[in-house]
């Protein structure tokens, strides 16, 4: 009995890796342009053809983005991610704590924020001010 040899991973275009990820065409090829993403090689048409470790990559991006990290800080993950797990552990954590500080600190003022203008509009609707509570809210320095 003959035994198949192994298959390549299919080769992916632009399209399918957009839908598979759920990442915008422009935004692959912006990630290409900033070099997020390897330039993929090309057809002789010209098209891109994505490997399954682009997608992987790419899926990793969207998910940081998801997350809220920045660029610069989803480039160090990948740099990261690209060693061994165990030794880069450290220094993700170093950078995932920084990002949940930043995280909590919007909180904090988002929180702040939701006081204010539910105050206004709870002024608004009680008809405590003469004016309009929003308005005065607003123009408050």
């Amino acid at each position: 009995m003959h035994s198949k040899p192994p298959e390549q991973p299919a080769a992916l275009s632009i399209g399918e890796l957009s839908r598979r990820t759920r990442v915008n065409i422009e935004t692959i090829r912006y990630y290409e342009r900033i070099k997020m993403l390897a330039e993929p090689p090309r057809t002789a048409n010209g098209r891109r053809v994505y490997r399954p470790a682009d997608r992987q990559t790419l899926a990793f991006i969207r998910r940081a983005r998801e997350l809220g990290f920045t660029l610069n800080e989803i480039r160090a993950l990948l740099a990261l991610s690209g060693g061994g797990a165990h030794e880069a552990c450290p220094e993700v954590r170093e950078l995932a704590a920084a990002h949940l500080a930043e995280i909590r600190a919007k909180i904090t003022d988002l929180t702040a924020m939701e006081r204010a203008v539910a105050d206004a509009v709870r002024r608004c609707d009680a008809g405590e001010a003469p004016g309009c509570p929003v308005l005065d809210a607003l123009a408050e320095a």
